[in-house]
């Protein structure tokens, strides 16, 4: 009987301590949920609204119904590392009765950029036969999809009036139509996405490209080189003289004559990349070289970026990153590599990405982007006649998302307007 009586008491022991560590645990997580309400109305603030610096401890009591005080929660902020916008909170939840008993509970949560699409574009938008789409691909007009796609593509049209640029003249189709596939991942309408969001950051990226950053003048000639090499730098040449070659434009049948293919250079300086990341080019701007760091690249108004030539990481793991953004067109010129790769994110932000017409048999082979275009007006690096053939651009287009971008964007990259929450788990 004694020895019973004894089990009955140790048993009756465990079942309170664990309802005891059960009630703790729900502290906790109350005080991560307080404070992913305390980041949705004060999205910088990492130290709980007091003007310290410090990481925490921030406690707090917790009480139940009827307002009774029966325990408290501790938490510990990690803010955002450079060039990411993940956030670890950390919540230590306890009873008043029991203090001994403590639960930890750890979340990240992050801003998804908008370098989390592969492809995003403000206007109709056509993926032809010949081109692969790794990723997230949206438009807010209609899609014509004859390519091929591992991810969701989504339209925010329902239907749309699909126009003689895309070899259907006035013809009304579903918001995302055509003969690639899988038809399984198109879904449309989906809400818009705001590219007036976007506006603000060149404003942002030459503050900051003056505090602490790079901030190039006019060149007083055609524009910048900028040139990055393996070694954390980058080569500021400006533009002496350009070639110009007749072609055309998209939505235009007359020829014009851009000069967009750099030919001579000065000697050059070089600069490190800076800590901020931050570049800014009051002119036109080329790009090319090796990347090894972390940089955006930005331009004043009217004026664009110049694809010059391969740009490639050191390493694709996340810790080389390019972003590109132009206030008006990002450009590939004629005489591009006939393999061209191009390891960034980008952003034309008043304009488009794009290679003009440069007449029939100007093709070229094959283009990868690595990272993500962001175009408000309408893209192509290929041009095709009436039977769909590419007679001008790159015959064989490759976009595969670089998935480091989401939480970890170029700096000064706009991101979005609410937290997810990207992991939770009990650590304690």
């Amino acid at each position: 009987v004694l020895f019973r009586s004894g089990y009955a008491i140790s048993e009756n022991s465990a079942s309170h301590k664990k309802h005891n560590r059960e009630l703790a645990l729900q502290i906790a997580d109350a005080g991560i949920n307080y404070y992913r309400w305390h980041l949705a109305h004060a999205k910088t603030d990492y130290y709980d609204g007091n003007a310290s610096t410090t990481p925490g401890p921030y406690i707090h009591s917790y009480a139940d119904a009827q307002g009774n005080i029966i325990g408290f929660f501790s938490l510990e902020i990690t803010p955002p590392t450079l060039g990411s916008t993940i956030i670890i909170i950390q919540s230590t939840g306890w009873l008043s009765a029991q203090p001994n008993t403590r639960v930890k509970i750890k979340v990240k949560v992050g801003f998804p950029a908008l370098t989390d699409y592969s492809f995003l574009i403000a206007t109709d938008v056509w993926i032809g036969d010949t081109e692969v789409t790794h990723g997230k691909f949206h438009s807010n007009g209609g899609v014509r999809f004859d390519g091929v796609g591992d991810a969701p593509i989504t339209s925010a049209m329902a239907t749309y009036t699909c126009k003689s640029s895309h070899n259907c003249t006035n013809q009304t189709k579903p918001g995302v139509w055509g003969a690639g596939g899988p038809a399984g991942y198109w879904s449309y309408p989906v809400p818009a996405k705001d590219f007036t969001a976007v506006t603000a950051n060149l404003a942002q990226i030459e503050e900051n490209a003056g505090n602490g950053g790079v901030k190039l003048t006019s060149s007083g000639q055609q524009g910048w080189r900028l040139s990055f090499t393996s070694s954390s730098q980058f080569i500021a040449y400006k533009v002496l003289t350009t070639n110009c070659f007749q072609a055309k434009d998209i939505g235009s049948s007359a020829w014009f004559w851009p000069c967009i293919d750099a030919a001579t250079y000065d000697g050059g300086t070089a600069y490190n990349i800076p800590t901020n990341g931050f570049i800014f080019v009051d002119d036109n701007v080329w790009v090319d070289g090796t990347v090894k760091g972390r940089a955006t690249v930005g331009t004043s108004v009217g004026k664009s970026i110049i694809i010059n030539g391969n740009i490639l990481y050191s390493a694709k793991d996340g810790t080389d990153v390019l972003g590109l953004i132009a206030e008006q067109n990002i450009l590939i010129p004629k005489n591009s590599p006939n393999n061209l790769e191009v390891d960034a994110a980008l952003l034309a932000q008043n304009g488009a990405a794009k290679r003009y017409y440069f007449g029939n048999g100007t093709t070229k082979n094959s283009l990868l982007i690595y990272g993500s275009v962001i175009t408000n007006k309408s893209w192509t690096w290929s041009w095709v006649d009436n039977s769909n053939h590419v007679i001008s651009g790159y015959i064989n287009t490759n976009a595969t998302y670089d998935a480091n971008l989401t939480y970890g964007p170029p700096p000064g990259f706009p991101v979005g307007s609410e937290y997810n929450l990207l992991s939770w788990e009990v650590i304690k």
